[in-house]
């Protein structure tokens, strides 16, 4: 266990089309379900846009109690990683179920005249702001830059700008993968935290930071989660899950499986719980599973991930068993 408490109040100024029968998949820790692969979101060879045949990062949510005449019941953002990258858009109106490429894909390219060129753009992470009803998207572009941009209907969005660079965490190339959540802790004066990877002296680790309005953050220079307690030489991709009235972080190991630790509710404890989803030997997975986004469908809890070798990578679907 690490307590960084007094460091954090220190810096807080500073197809499934038809589905595949179930896999086995190792118990969760902590009392989280198994998830169990059923399929693909989508046919990827099907794909209109898909320029790397590597795709990454999915992030699913429910727009139906949200915005008038969506597409679909469900959003699921994603993206190529290696240039031209490009953030897409797919929807569908069940979590179990076939999602369609929307058309004009990708929505977010990796030129935004006047505010960015660069060579690609990935990993979108989307939250819904219900104080002013508008969608915040995360993505990175480059691997040293995390970027917002904001949208009412979830397609069509307008640039914000940056919220996160190599320049707040001291001796980090990169930092991206970020996802954003509402969790507020007290004594920071937040709504909102954010977990992302750095690579800090050639290793990827788990940071993250907190804001008001998710537009504006504040961070702790120091790692949140290490590598090495997991027995990983590099770990990614953090998502924050809430369950026994303290939250955890599932992240990626450089091993192939997701991990999660216990980071408590003031994210002041390290207390690593081991594999939290073990990636399958076969497809779609190939010994890979990463990225993890969750989302609940007629009471039933579904896993959206990356899936395969970097390269070649899709997105898998799991439901909880």
């Amino acid at each position: 266990m690490i307590n960084r408490r007094a460091v954090l109040l220190g810096t807080a100024a500073a197809t499934a089309g038809a589905l595949l029968p179930a896999s086995a998949a190792m118990s969760a820790p902590a009392g989280f379900p198994d998830y169990q692969y059923i399929g693909t979101a989508f046919n990827k060879a099907n794909l209109r846009y898909n320029p790397t045949g590597e795709l990454i990062f999915p992030c699913v949510r429910g727009v139906y109690d949200k915005i008038s005449s969506p597409l679909g019941r469900y959003y699921l953002y994603y993206a190529p990683h290696d240039a031209p990258g490009g953030i897409c858009l797919a929807y569908g109106n069940s979590l179990g179920g076939q999602f369609t490429e929307y058309a004009a894909n990708p929505i977010v390219p990796r030129v935004w005249s006047p505010h960015y060129s660069v060579s690609h753009v990935s990993s979108p992470h989307v939250i819904w702001n219900a104080s002013n009803s508008k969608f915040y998207m995360y993505f990175h572009g480059e691997n040293n830059t995390t970027r917002m941009a904001w949208s009412t209907n979830g397609v069509n969005f307008t640039y914000f700008g940056v919220v996160l660079h190599t320049g707040v965490i001291p001796r980090t190339t990169e930092t991206s993968y970020a996802r954003v959540f509402e969790h507020t802790i007290p004594g920071l004066g937040n709504k909102y935290v954010m977990l992302f990877m750095g690579m800090q002296d050639g290793v990827r680790r788990i940071f993250w930071g907190w804001s008001a309005d998710g537009k504006t953050f504040s961070f702790d220079p120091t790692p949140l989660i290490w590598p090495s307690d997991d027995g990983q030489v590099s770990i990614s991709a953090p998502h924050l899950l809430k369950r026994n009235n303290t939250c955890y972080v599932v992240y990626h190991g450089d091993s192939g499986d997701m991990f999660i630790t216990e980071v408590g509710n003031s994210f002041d404890r390290a207390v690593h719980l081991g594999v939290f989803h073990s990636a399958l030997s076969g497809a779609p997975d190939n010994n890979r599973s990463a990225a993890p986004s969750f989302g609940t469908d007629g009471g039933v809890q579904y896993m959206f991930y990356e899936a395969g070798q970097r390269g070649s990578s899709t997105i898998a679907v799991a439901r909880a068993v």
